[in-house]
């Protein structure tokens, strides 16, 4: 599958937002965004105002990177949403919420969502007891994720969770860090969910 392996710091850049891509570097000065907050490339300072269509591509681009899917998956999850009850957007953001890669990050188990994404595609997280090696399989109510009994990779995820200790976590989980055992206790709220975007406005971009 396809993804952008360009700088990463860029695309945050772009975004004018964190984007969380390279862990905890994102919560020290060495941040790109800190020593540049403005966009890459040469005379960025010339651009002008965004059209409404900028508007709505930027927000769309800012869900799709911070959550690491592409665009045809992007466009699955819009229209799987759209065919939910309730507000579009909100179903959007909390299907890609519940994304097996973002619950792993979330957890503290990994520092960034490709991290994540790494971790579960060489088959080292369970789901139910059971491993599981796709990323974007979504979680239920009750679910529980755990790393696999292997003591070099369960040594990795203690570290990253002592390093996330800046990081709080969402009040729809619950992890035991003696089991090293998350549990998905509910479906996550829009209100829960820290990404900083106008739903609207993606809406309207990917309805036209």
């Amino acid at each position: 599958m396809s993804r952008d392996t360009g700088p990463q710091c860029k695309r945050c850049r772009r975004e004018g937002m964190q984007l969380f891509l390279k862990g905890s570097r994102c919560y020290t000065v060495k941040c790109g965004l800190n020593k540049r907050n403005y966009p890459p490339g040469e005379h960025a300072w010339r651009r002008g105002k965004f059209s409404e269509y900028g508007h709505q591509l930027r927000e769309k681009q800012k869900v799709k990177r911070y959550y690491g899917v592409t665009e045809r998956q992007f466009r699955k999850y819009f229209d799987k949403a759209s065919r939910m009850k309730g507000n579009t957007g909100e179903n959007l953001i909390v299907l890609l919420e519940s994304r097996l890669d973002n619950v792993v990050y979330r957890l503290g188990m990994a520092r960034s969502h490709s991290e994540a994404r790494q971790m579960i595609a060489h088959g080292n997280i369970r789901v139910n007891g059971k491993r599981l090696d796709i990323p974007s399989a979504l979680l239920r109510r009750n679910d529980t994720v755990s790393p696999v009994e292997r003591e070099k990779f369960r040594k990795i995820i203690k570290e990253n969770l002592e390093s996330a200790t800046d990081i709080s976590l969402p009040s729809w989980l619950q992890f035991d860090a003696e089991k090293m055992e998350g549990v998905v206790l509910e479906t996550p709220k829009r209100t829960e969910i820290p990404i900083q975007v106008q739903e609207q406005l993606v809406v309207e971009f990917c309805s036209k």
